[in-house]
């Protein structure tokens, strides 16, 4: 009787290189049509404004917007240098993002691994997450004035119930039978939660961060509309206050770029942090 061995077909370089080439080549194709899709609805935008078929007055002119950039830029705002408005929301964002999320991470693995603070707190936390946030931001800037506290705390509010919503679920859909088999194992709960439930929720937590900062973002610049003495939200109330529809969308601009660099940010953290996620980039 013969013992036949059966072996799995290994990729040779030649296909491994042709995977690649098309993968460079998709991503080529991608940009190039983002590009593509940019430049038409500038152009259209732009092309439209000239022709009359859209009102600058309401909605600017892709033109002017540019120079608006360019003024602000050189010579600063009506509130003070470009620079330093960019510089106060992104501090206000990012102090309110990094404490709701260390909030929101907490919580969400004490809830989701303790089944009593769940029941109790629940209802809570249900009713704290259906109060208006333009509310809580009036509120935040009574109690805690014009300055950044009040922008921070409303970005916190923001950032936690998203996050500890995706924390919690992580924790409760981390493996059964491999929490098993830590107890098995003789596993102390911090044993357990450390080895077993964080990494089973890391993906989840980080797919919220990157929903999140952008939540973070909204909350600074919407406390600074509500009322600040700097920072980009009082850059758009001011613009709108001045009916300067290009200076509101040159703000709009400038966050957006601040939004896609946090989030590129994120996306590097994400692939360190889950190194041991198979790479799915390069497919036969």
């Amino acid at each position: 009787m013969t013992e036949t061995t059966v072996t799995a077909p290994l990729a040779t370089d030649g296909r491994i290189e042709t995977a690649v080439q098309r993968l460079r080549r998709h991503q080529r194709l991608v940009l190039a049509l983002r590009l593509a899709v940019l430049v038409f609805l500038i152009g259209g935008w732009e092309f439209g404004v000239r022709l009359g078929v859209i009102d600058p007055f309401f909605f600017g002119q892709p033109s002017g917007i540019v120079t608006k950039l360019i003024d602000w830029t050189e010579n600063g705002t009506s509130i003070g240098p470009l620079w330093k408005q960019i510089w106060v929301t992104i501090y206000e964002a990012g102090a309110g993002f990094l404490i709701g999320s260390a909030m929101g991470i907490l919580c969400g693995i004490a809830l989701g691994r303790n089944q009593l603070l769940s029941d109790v707190f629940s209802i809570y936390i249900k009713v704290a997450n259906s109060i208006p946030r333009v509310v809580l931001g009036s509120i935040f800037i009574v109690a805690l004035g014009l300055g950044a506290a009040s922008k921070i705390a409303l970005a916190v509010v923001m950032v936690f119930f998203v996050v500890f919503a995706n924390a919690f679920q992580g924790v409760r859909e981390a493996d059964k039978n491999l929490i098993a088999n830590a107890r098995i194992l003789g596993a102390s709960n911090w044993q357990m939660t450390r080895a077993v439930v964080l990494p089973s929720a890391l993906s989840w937590i980080l797919a919220s961060l990157h929903v999140s900062f952008g939540f973070a973002l909204v909350g600074a610049i919407v406390g600074e509309f509500l009322g600040a003495r700097e920072g980009m939200g009082l850059l758009i109330a001011t613009a709108q206050g001045s009916f300067d529809s290009n200076g509101v969308f040159a703000a709009m601009i400038v966050i957006a770029i601040v939004a896609l660099l946090a989030e590129w940010i994120l996306t590097m953290i994400e692939n360190r942090l889950l190194t041991w996620r198979p790479d799915t980039t390069v497919n036969e």
